[in-house]
């Protein structure tokens, strides 16, 4: 579950229109109008960073976020299966030669 958003809608475009507003003026970077917006509102820079990106996919003008692709993850899900079945395969195999060993003795003893 989700944790319960901390601010609300409004609060979030308000903070983007004044980081835009602080661009606009041109005399600072896309990093230090976040981080005076972050300031003033105390908010995290990246926090307002990830509000401006989602408020730029709603408008368009930003390509939506990449989502994995369902067939790459079945197929790495798959190699990780068997990457786990290589490794109990390898660990009987490091254990065969003293059980092999172990009953070579036993048969001598006899």
């Amino acid at each position: 579950m989700a944790a319960p958003r901390k601010y609300d809608q409004e609060f979030r475009k308000r903070a983007v229109r004044m980081y835009r507003e602080r661009l606009a003026e041109g005399t600072e970077s896309e990093l230090s109008a976040r981080r005076h917006v972050g300031s003033l509102l105390d908010l995290n820079p990246a926090t307002l960073r990830n509000w401006i990106e989602d408020l730029e996919r709603e408008e368009g003008t930003r390509a939506p976020a990449a989502s994995p692709r369902s067939s790459d993850s079945e197929e790495v899900r798959a190699l990780k299966k068997r990457g786990a079945e290589l490794e109990r395969d390898n660990e009987i195999l490091k254990t065969a030669p003293a059980f092999f060993a172990q009953a070579e003795l036993d048969r001598r003893l006899k």
